[in-house]
């Protein structure tokens, strides 16, 4: 509970710091902790639409100690500037590396919520090489939130079933995006092909969703076996997963990380939490 009221100050939650790296020519604001050391590996965390890396705090904050860890504000939302025109999947994704030249990563394990995970998907078609490992959370996008009007419904849905605590921040986040930015990368969102480009990510990948996700339908997971070495988590909670179950997700990341099973021992948190499908 701490850790997510702090999530709300303008400062990140320890041990992340504050920070501005020009991509394109244009700053971008981002939280990272390089405490782990040189030789650690590196970790990205990819926010969802309209909103900033803020909602990744509590779950980055908990990875830190561990990896040399990142959270950018993608081009336009939360504090980074906004380019003109606005950037679509593509040029999201193409930021995304350039994020990665900025702050010397060559290669790092991305982990996304909602549509960061199209995000990564379009950087496995365009960069593979850029990519180690992959964590999709919540991944949103394709038609199951088609057409946009019932992908709104879904949204206000699981704003009911999402912690108070998120509120100020995806209001404030919202609100300076703008409605139309908003309706224009929602729309593009839906209409990502990711199924068609699943292929492309061939990286270890571990897929997290939440039994109460309304934006995600969980009977469409065996669909994802096309792709290779993939895991497939559903654990209780909504959409918001990296912000309402930091434990959690933190705890699967680092095991998908590290080789070890998804089910921990009975000392372990999230036991009895999940159901693991290995495809």
């Amino acid at each position: 509970m701490a850790r997510t009221s702090r999530a709300l100050s303008r400062q990140p939650i320890e041990p992340l710091r504050p920070g501005w790296v020009l991509v394109d020519g244009l700053p971008v604001f981002h939280r990272y902790c390089v405490d782990a050391g040189d030789d650690a590996p590196a970790m990205v965390h990819v926010h969802g639409f309209g909103i900033s890396g803020r909602s990744l705090e509590p779950t980055a904050a908990m990875l830190a100690p561990h990896y040399r860890t990142f959270v950018p504000d993608l081009p336009g939302m939360g504090r980074s500037i906004r380019p003109e025109p606005g950037p679509g999947i593509r040029g999201l994704a193409r930021a995304l590396v350039g994020y990665f030249d900025a702050v010397g990563v060559e290669q790092a394990t991305l982990v996304g919520n909602s549509l960061g995970c199209p995000v990564i998907i379009e950087v496995a078609t365009s960069f593979p090489d850029r990519i180690d490992k992959a964590v999709l959370v919540s991944p949103g996008g394709g038609p199951n939130n088609q057409p946009l009007a019932r992908a709104m419904r879904q949204m206000a849905i699981d704003g009911l079933r999402e912690p108070p605590s998120i509120i100020p921040i995806a209001a404030r986040d919202y609100l300076r995006f703008g409605v139309l930015r908003s309706l224009s990368l929602f729309a593009a969102m839906t209409r990502y092909p990711t199924l068609e480009r699943l292929p492309h990510l061939v990286a270890p990948t571990l897929v997290v969703a939440g039994r109460s996700d309304p934006l995600v339908r969980i009977a469409n997971a065996p669909r994802l076996a096309v792709l290779p070495h993939v895991d497939i988590v559903t654990v209780p909670g909504a959409h918001a997963l990296n912000f309402s179950s930091p434990e959690l997700v933190s705890e699967l990341v680092d095991a998908h990380m590290r080789g070890n099973p998804l089910v921990p021992d009975e000392r372990s948190s999230v036991v009895e939490q999940i159901t693991v499908t290995t495809l």
